[in-house]
């Protein structure tokens, strides 16, 4: 993928010089282009679209999304709430700080490498609630998954917990949904007080590297107060659900 290098650049790639640039097949470009990922080419002489480094910017940042593992709508949705001027080095920027909070566990297993790390067979129905439990998710190929590593360990003791599957899905839908409104509050946030001021300052070096610096920080430290606030609160509403009367 193209970075930074290239912003400030005039538009000077056709559809196929672009897909080659950012490791993509022009197909993808193109749908990109229909789903309004992209915005539309500028048309130059004899009618070709000549695309620039903010479409090559914005496929990076795409791709760095698309490794969180988000979904295609989840794509557009973060897209839709940036500001339609950006530059190359402003969605260079927005790459960098959502690599910064990309976990680095996640990798790809088979099913007897799975089971090796896990240190006993796993039946069909297990994998399927190490997958409720968001441990590993399916690949699309047979047998091959995209593993957690630091949940795998947890994940293996709850096998043999006798909870249902259901209610492990219902109870992964309640904290998804929660996490989801916290991280959704904290973006805001740090729109407000981080990524405006900056640009602001006119794009001050400075400012772009204690960004960076803090969006680093931040993870641990949100993390942390996350589970910190949970822990406190299950263990209060367990107390008052199971209390005397």
């Amino acid at each position: 993928m193209e970075d930074e290098s290239d912003a400030g650049r005039t538009p000077d790639y056709t559809v196929d010089e672009l897909a080659a640039r950012a490791g993509v097949t022009v197909r993808t470009v193109r749908f990109y282009g229909t789903r309004g990922l992209l915005p539309p080419p500028v048309i130059g002489p004899r009618r070709v679209g000549r695309y620039g480094a903010e479409h090559l910017a914005r496929l990076a940042l795409i791709e760095e999304l698309q490794r969180q593992g988000m979904t295609l709508a989840a794509i557009e949705r973060y897209l839709e709430q940036l500001p339609p001027d950006l530059s190359a080095q402003d969605l260079a920027v927005h790459r960098a700080l959502v690599a910064s909070w990309s976990p680095e566990s996640a990798e790809t297993i088979t099913r007897r490498e799975l089971e090796r790390r896990a240190g006993r067979e796993l039946a069909d129905r297990d994998v399927e609630r190490l997958a409720a439990m968001g441990v590993l998710e399916a690949t699309g190929e047979a047998d091959v998954f995209r593993l957690d590593g630091t949940l795998l360990r947890l994940g293996v003791e709850l096998l043999d917990v006798p909870i249902g599957h259901d209610t492990i899905l219902a109870s992964r839908t309640v904290l998804l949904d929660h996490a989801r409104s916290a991280a959704q509050e904290l973006a805001r946030l740090f729109q407000e007080e981080v990524w405006n001021p900056y640009r602001e300052s006119g794009r001050d070096p400075d400012h772009l590297t204690a960004m960076k610096s803090l969006s680093a920080h931040m993870q641990p430290m949100v993390v942390q107060a996350l589970v910190t606030a949970f822990q406190r609160s299950l263990s209060e509403e367990l107390r008052s659900a199971f209390r005397s009367p």
